[in-house]
């Protein structure tokens, strides 16, 4: 019995075919994006469905308090719903292809912590990760839990509601924010934000290298769940193109590294992640 949801259409049973032929005796890295934890229960902001959503920018959020007390109180609802998501069987078949040492290691987009809690040890958190907070004065790194436990203390009127509508980022939409109290840096009084990539903001130069580096010693490289409509992601791709190793795309819908691609499967990434560490571990 096949692991995919669904028996595969010969079209997509022939991709897999191919893909696992491809990625097999090779050491391969992984780029992962939003896709990947739709079925943990964490939205994709461009997937087939996705509600509208203008993200706050980093330039907003250092613009006024009351951009950052939004950003915070949204932050904190929707981080209580974010951080009980768990691994879903996608994650858990890519830790096994490194266990098993077909698999270099996970560039991923995610902020979610969702690979490492599967297992993946080599992990290169391209955006960042929401369960660290940075103070953007003097660089202190706080643990989110302690952040998050401050936040409600000073905030006994924050209402925690059963149901929050979350985002990749960890985000809930809040109106009523007069009354919230920003956390600021306990060493120096700085202003704090969760240590992820805002929009507007880059991406680190020495994440960035890490996961250059990690595609540089792999002889093939797997997308998965990513339009690749992030800068970052298309100069991985083109880095793996210009190698000349093959590339293998997992993704419903179009992406803009379709026609750079050696296989394009339009399916979804659970289902196939867990079919194509079948075969590679068979």
């Amino acid at each position: 019995m096949s692991a995919l949801a669904t028996e595969p259409d010969a079209q997509v049973a022939g991709d897999l075919d191919r893909a696992a032929e491809l990625l097999a005796s090779r050491p391969f890295a992984v780029l992962t994006g939003a896709g990947v934890s739709t079925d943990s229960g964490i939205p994709d902001y461009r997937g087939e469905g996705a509600p509208q959503r203008t993200p706050m920018t980093f330039q907003q959020f250092l613009a006024s308090d009351t951009h950052r007390k939004r950003y915070w109180a949204g932050s904190h609802l929707g981080y209580r719903r974010f951080r009980a998501a768990e691994p879903n069987p996608g994650h858990r078949a890519l830790a096994q292809l490194e266990s098993g040492g077909a698999l270099n290691g996970v560039i991923t987009q995610n902020v979610d912590g969702l690979h490492t809690r599967a297992g993946s040890r080599k992990v290169v958190d391209l955006h960042g990760a929401m369960d660290r907070v940075l103070c953007l004065n003097c660089g202190q790194i706080f643990a989110r839990e302690s952040i998050s436990a401050r936040i409600e203390e000073a905030n006994p009127w924050l209402d925690q509601p059963d149901a929050v509508e979350i985002a990749p980022d960890g985000d809930a939409i809040v109106t009523d924010i007069d009354a919230f109290v920003v956390p600021d840096c306990t060493v120096c009084g700085g202003r704090l934000k969760p240590d992820v990539v805002f929009f507007g903001e880059f991406v680190p130069a020495e994440k960035f290298r890490e996961a250059s580096a990690l595609v540089q010693r792999s002889d093939a490289l797997l997308i998965a769940g990513s339009s690749l409509v992030v800068n970052s992601g298309i100069r991985l791709l083109e880095q793996a193109r210009r190698r000349r190793i093959p590339i293998v795309i997992v993704n419903r819908g179009v992406t803009k590294g379709d026609t750079r691609a050696t296989v394009k499967l339009d399916a979804g990434t659970t289902e196939t992640l867990v079919e194509l560490s079948a075969r590679l571990t068979a």
